[in-house]
């Protein structure tokens, strides 16, 4: 360099290359712009080849030495590295133990105070260091014979690259219309629902491959197109990583909206609102990338630092006033659109999708102002970070949303089992079907917080892995799976059990009798036993493996169950007493009971009490305790006797004659004659009165069919007592009349007809 003799030139070159090693190692380093980083790479590339280095890497060598020198805290820092180094070594001292600080435990408001004033200092020096950089970085002489060369040499690489990578795309074309139709047609035909989506997934792999094999011809043509020059193939190469990048991103928005290929486009989008924003991102992503990555490096390296700095603002402002004018003024479009599709998504989905409409246009705002700040204080490295989050962010998204869908999709079917395994466990496929449903939930709630996760990892918001081996979620994973396992093994037991239990409670059409009531009130109540007995249990356990001591729990319901023995003595005799009624077959669900002054049909059985229903409508609840006697009209037999009081004066002989032939001709109703058990038993004459006598005839009938038989008997006999003229008693009174009668007295009976 001139002014500087040899030894002291390379003296400052060792000195920058120990001190850019030592500040690229160390976590403590100071975000240089891109021109210093630039340089610094370069003179790293040049002190390690042993050809003198040339002009250019001269002046970016002196401009990173004197960027990192007027920083305060990395010249201390250079100051005191070279003092220790300078220092013999010290001999070992005795150790000395020095015991721990106590921490000042601080409220919650306090821990808030000191993180906003770490990340406000933080920001605060990222600003002064973004000042300094643009105000007080050293001027460099503009070369313009330099610069034209290596911008012609740029434009003949970036245009070759375009134009390859264009045809290569063009003569595509025929193959993506080719796979769109296919994947529509199949999906049409309802065959099956992944053709489509494995067309659009295959086409976004043939383009991320024609975009390789851009990039591999884009490295040959940089190789022999950058004229010798390492500042030529410097800048050329910033461009292809720039254009790898890009392309991504816009194959990624291409996968999205899919404007010339509208068959292979995954959502229901209009080809105008399809072309609207794929244009639009794609030139804000054209200009953030290629604003950043190359244009801000190139003329921070080439005209001047102050200038890189003023176009990485204003590139970045641009760009964030377009997004936000974008973001506003389609807003109500995009939430109307978001809300169609959530009405035409699933239930699970429409949640989501009406949530994110109502705060889509923040969130958009607040990814591009994040940008606008991060290109600020690391060009490059911002926006290869936020695209790379995005690009994360978007795949996780897309797998969770297809893994939310293909479990939606199975939560809605059944599964069907076989007739035979129907017709012996009738509630199996049911219960089978229940627990599927309720675990393939499960599943789903598990996903979509594996996918938030996963998104807060994206952004560096959240150490997943940390969290997963080392931090809680190690053991929260842990307990998880422990319960889902105690849940599983829990469901499984109560499936099997509650079905063999069903089982024997089921008739059988192809010949297994119906269980007795009493068989079947004594399955019912130990069925339901088995269920408090079974999630007791369950509950036990979770609340043990979720880190809840049960043992006071256990204590404490043994001394509940102590004093509530004490206290509830008719409960327990209400269950005693039940117990024994039912071991005795004392009455079951559907028998026809009397108990005290209630008459009705037993509904109910419990462990506590009887439920009976009145033919009233009327539902009366009976503790076992109290009942000390009751009638059950459904052992055995029914019976009922028939008594039917004639007038004084009929013949005795011509009454029961007609009572029998009026009981021949009910017997010959083969319904009526199903009830009857055995014959009837006449008695003939069994009363006499002064104006009537009586005649008796009784039944056996069916259990619970007396009254059907009482009934149509009474209507027969009437009917045959009319034809043969039998009369019923007349009610009569006697009056008694007093006077001077030779009788002294004279009774006069006036017979009056009786009641109708």
């Amino acid at each position: 360099m001139p002014g500087l003799n040899f030894p002291l030139r390379y003296l400052l070159q060792a000195l920058l290359l120990m001190l850019c090693s030592t500040f690229l190692s160390t976590a403590q380093a100071v975000t240089l712009p891109a021109a210093a980083v630039a340089a610094q790479s370069q003179q790293t590339t040049a002190a390690a080849d042993t050809t003198p280095p040339d002009a250019d890497e001269k002046r970016a060598a002196w401009a990173a030495l004197a960027n990192i020198l007027d920083n305060e805290q990395s010249r201390q820092q250079l100051i005191e590295q070279l003092r220790k180094a300078s220092e013999p070594p010290a001999a070992p001292a005795d150790p000395v133990l020095t015991p721990p600080e106590e921490e000042e435990d601080k409220t919650v408001l306090q821990s808030v105070t000191d993180v906003s004033r770490q990340f406000g200092g933080e920001f605060a020096s990222r600003l002064q260091t973004l000042q300094r950089n643009i105000v007080d970085a050293p001027h460099k002489p503009f070369n313009q014979q330099t610069f034209f060369n290596a911008v012609s040499h740029f434009a003949m690489l970036a245009a070759a690259l375009f134009a390859f990578y264009w045809l290569t795309r063009w003569a595509a074309s025929p193959l993506y219309r080719r796979m769109g139709a296919w994947g529509r047609r199949k999906n049409s035909d309802r065959t099956s629902w992944l053709h489509l989506p494995a067309m659009i997934a295959g086409a976004f792999v043939i383009d991320l491959l024609l975009l390789a094999l851009a990039l591999f011809v884009g490295q040959i043509l940089s190789d022999n197109m950058n004229g010798g020059s390492r500042t030529i193939a410097y800048q050329q190469g910033l461009f292809l990583n720039a254009f790898a990048l890009i392309e991504f991103f816009k194959a990624i928005l291409r996968l999205m909206f899919c404007q010339r290929y509208p068959q292979l486009r995954f959502f229901h989008l209009s080809d105008d609102r399809a072309a609207y924003w794929s244009t639009r991102i794609s030139w804000l992503s054209g200009l953030i990338g290629y604003g950043l990555l190359v244009i801000v490096p190139i003329v921070s390296n080439q005209v001047n630092v102050q200038v890189g700095a003023v176009i990485n603002v204003l590139v970045m402002g641009l760009v964030t006033v377009w997004a936000l004018y974008l973001i506003f003024h389609n807003r109500r479009n995009i939430q109307q659109e978001l809300t169609r599709l959530a009405d035409r998504s699933l239930a699970f989905f429409a949640l989501f999708i009406r949530a994110f409409a109502l705060v889509w246009h923040w969130l958009a705002s607040a990814y591009f102002i994040a940008l606008f700040l991060f290109s600020l204080f690391d060009p490059g490295n911002s926006l290869k970070f936020m695209m790379s989050a995005s690009v994360r962010s978007l795949a996780i998204v897309a797998i969770g949303a297809l893994v939310s869908g293909m479990l939606t999709r199975w939560i809605n079917k059944t599964i069907v089992l076989s007739p035979e395994l129907r017709r012996n466990y009738p509630e199996l496929q049911q219960r089978v079907n229940g627990w599927l449903s309720a675990m393939l939930k499960l599943a789903r709630v598990i996903s979509v917080f594996a996918v938030t996760l996963m998104l807060l990892n994206a952004w560096h918001l959240f150490d997943l892995w940390h969290w997963l081996t080392v931090g809680a979620g190690e053991k929260l994973v842990d307990i998880l799976i422990r319960i889902v396992v105690i849940l599983f093994f829990s469901a499984v037991g109560w499936t099997l059990l509650a079905s063999l239990i069903e089982s024997r409670l089921a008739s059988d059409s192809h010949g297994r009798p119906m269980p007795s009531a009493r068989t079947r009130t004594l399955l019912t109540l130990f069925r339901n036993a088995l269920a408090v007995v079974i999630s007791t249990i369950t509950i036990m356990i979770v609340l043990s493996e979720i880190g809840v001591n049960i043992a006071p729990l256990l204590a404490g319901a043994g001394a509940l169950g102590l004093a509530v023995s004490f206290g509830s003595q008719t409960l327990v005799k209400d269950i005693i007493t039940g117990v024994f009624i039912q071991f005795e077959n004392g009455m079951n669900t559907g028998d026809l009971v009397t108990i005290g002054p209630i008459t009705g049909t037993v509904e109910r059985m419990s462990i506590r009490s009887v439920g009976v229903r009145q033919d009233t409508g009327a539902y009366h609840i009976i503790p076992w305790s109290s009942i000390t006697t009751f009638a059950n009209f459904v052992r055995g037999i029914g019976s009922f006797v028939a008594n039917y009081d004639v007038d004084r004066r009929e013949d005795t002989d011509r009454v029961n004659a007609t009572l029998q032939a009026a009981v021949r001709e009910l017997l010959e109703d083969k319904t009526i004659r199903g009830m009857v058990i055995g014959e009837p038993s006449f008695a003939g004459l069994v009363g006499l009165t002064n104006q009537a006598f009586t005649v008796r005839v009784s039944f056996t009938t069916q259990p619970l069919k007396q009254w059907t038989v009482r009934f149509a008997l009474d209507g027969m006999v009437k009917k045959h007592f009319d034809a043969a003229g039998i009369k019923v008693p007349y009610q009569t009174v006697q009056v008694m009349q007093s006077g001077n009668d030779v009788a002294g007295a004279a009774g006069v009976q006036a017979a009056l007809p009786a009641p109708e």
